[in-house]
């Protein structure tokens, strides 16, 4: 029984707990008070239980004992109904959760994120933006995205090879998915031989063979033994290389090869009077829905997001039913949808959908009119968020044009918190973000970490470069925005084929042509601060950020490798053994999950604002940074290779982030762009 309870009710007791309360009652002599005793009468169990009497006159309640409610059991075991308090890695601990994730039991902390609304509205850029800021936060979450499957599934979209790129042995197929094909495929009225096998996503990856606009980011999924006790399907990593290998005990029922569809996914696939591709379209979404759960209650996620666009109310229904009797009461699902109101914003995501795989090769004009037809047959059935779950008390969130308004209902759970304030957080402002280290400084060439040392001649020459050449390219973006502000048009004329940014119209008519102000933050360390010295202030709008400090190595600061590595050798073996986890001993000792957590506001700052930003910082931060940007995955962070003299630009872009780097010549006293750069992990053991 909870240590909350008391006895002084018998609705507060278990049956077993009332039952032995009888049996003394039965065994214990009927006493009275004496006259003028202070105690009140006791005519019950209660009172000749008591410790003492109550010097009161308060007469007893007369109110009825509270309904004894037995506790809930799962499992055959004695339950309750865990609270959702906050599970942060690297800030809480407790016993099944001495890591600070969310526990495999706690399923009540745990979150479905549904998404709804019509197509071209944004869902996905918003469901990849939410994964990839609750996986860097160390919260496992993965994307379930239903068009991808249903495009395998009726056939218009190469499938996932069985084999892993390995060469070892078949992937592993989920039980309901597969089920859900040998359905879809009789739906479709394939004529299959059941000796062939086709090839099924897992876990919402695209295909090795077919370019998408955007990687889905799946950081942070390499998922231990101890985390998947009970499930066997094969789990990929974003690279679509096999992390772990279990084969599905069930035997799989046949699986047609793919073939031609009986109906093309044209608009007329999508009209809801279209009962076979109706169906279709229930089955995939199902068996996506039965993935995601599985991946919540037995692969150890914390966050599922079924990407669909779940647009009438018996879909959200039928998904509701399966989320209550598969995972029962406690699951917190938070329903979100997107609409987009604003006619340009609109008109962008449509063109962006041309480039998609439904619409890749084919004529543009044809593609477009196509993909509106489709639009308007879902706005037939179409049910927005609103009185039905408020009347159910349902959590949900509206994203009006992407972030310019949002409407929140009923938000309950530390997740669903997260996801909100970091929705309330982001633009689709074109601008650009610039990541560094500071200039060398003393320290560095005497090879000692941390500290707060100046910097060298060279990290001088570094910082007076830098500031030259941010200024050149700020200039190069801004003549670039202008020439595609001018060469955009509204409708679109024959062979304009390059879509605006799909960012909400303010209404500020010269806003296109308006240089954007550019910030440029650094710690408060002496060596950064210096590196952003020869920065104009009238032009640039700098600041000190505490949260850009470099990892305090506590007893260690100011220390050599090697001296750590000879007088501390076992630290040195614990950390190199897992640098994430791991965090400096002594007063103001920090590891890698501090850095992430003091850098969210950072995080969030930076995708809120719609100015330009340098951020001038550390190698841990540039780590931490660059992973966010990247969506790298977990085992990478802590030695990704950041070294001194490169510079690094992201560029938000509706579908993803375009990135590139440079790297300094002393030589020419400039930047040089490194084609084809790709962030990798150090190949010699670092401190820092």
């Amino acid at each position: 029984m909870s240590h909350f309870s008391t006895p002084s009710t018998d609705g507060a007791r278990t049956p077993e707990e009332a039952e032995i309360l009888k049996e003394k009652e039965s065994r214990m002599p009927n006493t009275q008070p004496s006259e003028g005793s202070l105690a009140a009468p006791t005519t019950g169990a209660k009172q000749r239980l008591a410790n003492g009497a109550a010097l009161t006159d308060t007469p007893l309640t007369t109110a009825p004992n509270s309904p004894i409610i037995p506790p809930r059991r799962q499992d055959s075991a004695s339950a309750r109904q865990r609270p959702t308090t906050l599970d942060i890695p690297g800030l809480t601990k407790s016993k099944v959760s001495p890591d600070g994730r969310i526990s495999q039991r706690d399923v009540g902390s745990k979150l479905v994120i549904v998404m709804v609304g019509l197509p071209a509205r944004g869902k996905s850029y918003i469901t990849k933006k939410i994964a990839r800021y609750l996986n860097w936060l160390q919260h496992d979450t993965r994307i379930f995205n239903v068009g991808e499957r249903r495009r395998v599934a009726a056939g218009s979209q190469p499938s996932a090879p069985l084999a892993n790129s390995r060469g070892g042995r078949p992937r592993a197929l989920s039980r309901n998915l597969s089920t859900a094909t040998v359905s879809l495929n009789e739906v479709l009225g394939g004529d299959m031989p059941a000796s062939s096998a086709t090839r099924i996503l897992i876990n919402g990856e695209p295909p090795p063979d077919t370019p998408l606009l955007e990687q889905l980011p799946l950081p942070a999924l390499s998922l231990s033994e101890e985390n998947n006790p009970h499930h066997s399907v094969t789990n990929g990593d974003s690279d679509g290389h096999v992390v772990e290998e279990r084969w599905v005990p069930e035997k799989l029922m046949p699986i047609p090869t793919r073939a031609e569809p009986m109906e093309p996914q044209n608009a007329e696939f999508f009209d809801p009077n279209n009962e076979k591709a109706a169906h279709l379209r229930d089955d995939i979404a199902m068996a996506t829905l039965d993935e995601l759960l599985d991946f919540i209650l037995d692969q150890g996620g914390s966050v599922g997001i079924f990407d669909a666009t779940n647009s009438t109310l018996e879909r959200r229904q039928m998904v509701m039913k399966k989320i209550r009797e598969r995972a029962g009461p406690e699951l917190g699902v938070l329903f979100l949808e997107s609409l987009c109101i604003d006619e340009n914003l609109l008109e962008s995501n449509m063109r962006l959908k041309l480039s998609g795989p439904d619409y890749r090769d084919q004529d543009p004009v044809t593609a477009l009119a196509d993909f509106k037809k489709r639009v308007a047959l879902y706005e037939k059935k179409y049910v927005p968020l609103g009185e039905y779950e408020e009347k159910n008390h349902m959590p949900y969130v509206k994203m009006i044009d992407v972030g310019r308004k949002v409407v929140s209902h009923q938000i309950r759970g530390f997740l669903s918190a997260q996801t909100v304030y970091y929705l309330l957080n982001f633009n689709l402002a074109p601008r650009q973000i610039w990541i560094t280290r500071h200039g060398e400084s003393i320290d560095n060439v005497n090879g000692k970490i941390g500290g707060d040392s100046d910097l060298s001649d060279v990290g001088r020459a570094y910082a007076k470069a830098l500031t030259k050449f941010v200024k050149h390219e700020r200039q190069l973006w801004d003549i670039h925005q202008r020439d595609k502000a001018l060469s955009t048009h509204f409708p679109p004329l024959p062979g304009d084929t390059t879509p605006p940014n799909p960012e909400y119209d303010h209404g500020d008519e010269d806003d296109s042509h308006a240089s954007k102000s550019f910030c440029v933050w650094t710690s408060m360390l002496k060596r950064s601060i210096q590196t952003a010295q020869y920065f104009d202030e009238d032009d640039f709008d700098i600041k000190q950020m505490k949260m850009l400090d470099e990892l305090n190595a506590g007893t260690m600061e100011g220390l050599t490798y090697e001296e750590i590595r000879t007088k501390h050798s076992a630290e040195y073996e614990l950390r190199k053994s897992g640098k994430l986890h791991y965090r400096y001993p002594g007063a103001g000792g920090e590891g890698y999950l501090d850095i992430i957590n003091r850098l969210r506001a950072v995080i969030v700052e930076v995708e809120r604002m719609t100015d330009h930003v340098l951020l001038v910082g550390h190698r841990s931060v540039a780590r931490v940074l660059l992973a966010y940007f990247k969506g790298l995955k977990r085992e990478d962070v802590a030695d990704l290779d950041v070294p001194l003299g490169m510079l690094y630009m992201l560029e938000p872009k509706p579908y993803g982030v375009d990135f590139k780097a440079y790297r300094y010549n002393p030589e020419t006293d400039w930047f040089d762009l490194v084609p084809d750069y790709e962030l990798r992990r150090a190949t010699v053991h670092t401190a820092c």
